[in-house]
């Protein structure tokens, strides 16, 4: 329901938006071209696409070979583990400060580096711990037979683990996409004019004046195009991923 209102809503003019109850009115794309016509909605939108792209092709392969080095050689024994997950537990806020002095210092504020490391904080602990079940079970027992048939062990990680575990990984990946895709806090502290994301575009739309339903719903919906065009070709695997660790 509140997906098909914002829907409504991006498709009626001003007026109609804020009526209660709610009426169809005039039906057009007039909040559409005004999102993109009166405001930087294109730039917004790619700098949301490359922030998200960027932190999942970084943060995926670190948190997978972190997640094996658990899994496999229990690497920092249960204190790293418990330390990944703990860091989960600690606001956003905390982080943004020493990032914001550490990203002037460095010469990273309001670049797109800089808000892919500042996203790397969050996903990475988050998709490290979630994979960690898909390398334990029958995959290590697989990996242990191909190191009998004379596989190395990079091999037999490459050959056996990652390929049964892609179905984690695909998922693991989407949802570190949405993390970032989502992120708000880090932006607004750490992004300037050219690197402006998606939610902290958004917020802008909240004027003095009020805010614009209209064209705020007709951007929700833009916004959420990714994630939706993504869902279809990644269901089975983000399905099989998350239900994968339970299984025995």
């Amino acid at each position: 329901m509140p997906l098909l209102w914002i829907l409504r809503v991006s498709f009626t003019d001003r007026l109609t938006a804020y009526k209660i109850p709610p009426e169809i009115g005039t039906v057009g794309l007039m909040n559409y071209v005004e999102i993109f016509a009166r405001y930087p909605f294109t730039g917004w939108f790619l700098n949301s696409l490359i922030i998200a792209l960027g932190a999942t092709a970084i943060a995926l392969p670190l948190a997978t070979a972190l997640a094996y080095a658990f899994a496999r050689f229990n690497t920092g024994g249960t204190f790293l583990r418990l330390g990944v997950l703990a860091s989960q537990m600690l606001p956003p806020i905390i982080l943004v400060l020493p990032l914001f002095g550490m990203f002037l210092f460095a010469g990273l504020m309001q670049s797109h580096v800089g808000l892919i490391i500042a996203h790397l904080t969050i996903s990475l602990p988050f998709l490290s711990w979630m994979l960690v079940s898909f390398f334990e079970g029958d995959v290590a027992r697989l990996e242990e037979a191909a190191r009998v048939d004379g596989a190395t062990r990079w091999q037999a990680f490459r050959y056996i683990a990652v390929p049964v575990a892609a179905p984690g990984i695909l998922a693991a990946g989407l949802l570190g996409f949405i993390l970032s895709w989502n992120e708000f806090l880090f932006a607004l502290v750490l992004s300037g004019p050219n690197s402006q994301t998606l939610p902290v575009g958004l917020a802008a739309l909240e004027t003095h004046a009020g805010v614009e339903i209209a064209p705020l719903a007709a951007a929700t919906v833009v916004s959420l195009v990714p994630v939706f065009a993504l869902l279809p070709f990644l269901r089975k695997h983000l399905i099989k991923g998350l239900s994968l660790g339970a299984l025995k």
